[in-house]
């Protein structure tokens, strides 16, 4: 069973998305109807050499999410069996799947990067991740430590990644190193993504999603949440804002949807990310990606 997986924040690069814009007339009309509901012209960003300019999380996140949709609507794929994608990656698979539409989709997009940005302005957080660390050790220092710090993405099972207040952050890194772990690096991101410190974001985030209309998916869409295949669209409503301060269960999802009979992964976007995490999740699995 064909399985298309979408890239989150992180994977954007200078350039994105303008081979497109320059070869297809239909990518091209979506790209500027993209402009059009963002109110600015974020190709001009996309395409440009300025990586900084690109990390801004309200463009980023939008950025992202186009280059990936629109890279699947215009590559003539066939229809996948199931889908998933990784933290932002959702927004893409809900599109993909046909439960959101673009527009309504990309609306929610720059609210949810709007609101986390104003999240981590308020409260100064941050992200690491953690190499070769066992998941239930972090867990367990994360939550001896009397700050606000969580595990937040379990990528693989060698990969997890922690968010949270800053000093809280570099407490459990040292601790987790202590305890055997090869790596903790601090991540160049906004701020504390799926920790308790996006919760004004996802109380923000809550109206928008409420008033837009959600439809019932071509096929199962595999959330972060919970790492189970929903086609209900209350569900998929639910779980999409519970996403904002839940952890993504990549690992947990990846072979979810293997068990379930997804053999052959295709990742669209930018990035090769999640093709390197599939294939550390599950080798046995045929991988490949698609960024144009």
């Amino acid at each position: 069973m064909k399985a298309y997986v979408f890239p989150g924040q992180g994977s954007q690069f200078p350039g994105m998305g303008r081979e497109l814009y320059e070869q297809d007339k239909e990518a091209k009309a979506l790209f500027e109807r993209a402009n059009e509901v963002l109110g600015f012209r974020i190709t001009d960003i996309m395409f440009g050499e300025d990586a900084e300019a690109l990390k801004a999380t309200r463009v980023t996140q939008p950025a992202v999410f186009i280059h990936s949709v629109i890279t699947a609507l215009r590559c003539g794929l066939p229809a996948p069996g199931c889908v998933a994608g990784h933290s932002l990656g959702e927004f893409s698979a809900l599109v993909v799947c046909g439960a959101l539409d673009f527009e309504n989709a990309l609306r929610l997009v720059l609210e949810r990067a709007e609101a986390m940005q104003e999240a981590c302005e308020a409260v100064p957080g941050m992200m690491a991740a953690v190499l070769g660390g066992d998941t239930k050790m972090i867990e367990e220092v994360c939550a001896a430590n009397p700050g606000i710090v969580v595990l937040a993405n379990y990528n693989s099972d060698l990969q997890s990644v922690i968010s949270g207040e800053e000093k809280a952050v570099m407490e459990v890194c040292a601790e987790v190193k202590a305890r055997g772990a090869k790596k903790a690096v601090p991540l160049q991101v906004g701020g504390a993504f799926h920790s308790p410190l996006m919760e004004p974001a996802r109380v923000r985030l809550a109206e928008a999603i409420s008033r837009t209309p959600f439809h019932t998916p071509l096929c199962p869409v595999y959330q972060n949440v919970d790492a189970a295949p929903h086609t209900d669209p209350a569900e998929i409503r639910e779980r999409l804002l519970m996403q904002l301060t839940a952890p993504v269960r990549w690992t947990e999802t990846v072979r979810r949807m293997v068990a379930d009979g997804a053999d052959d992964f295709l990742e669209i976007g930018p990035g090769k990310v999640l093709q390197s995490l599939i294939g550390k999740i599950c080798p046995e699995v045929k991988v490949a990606g698609s960024s144009n």
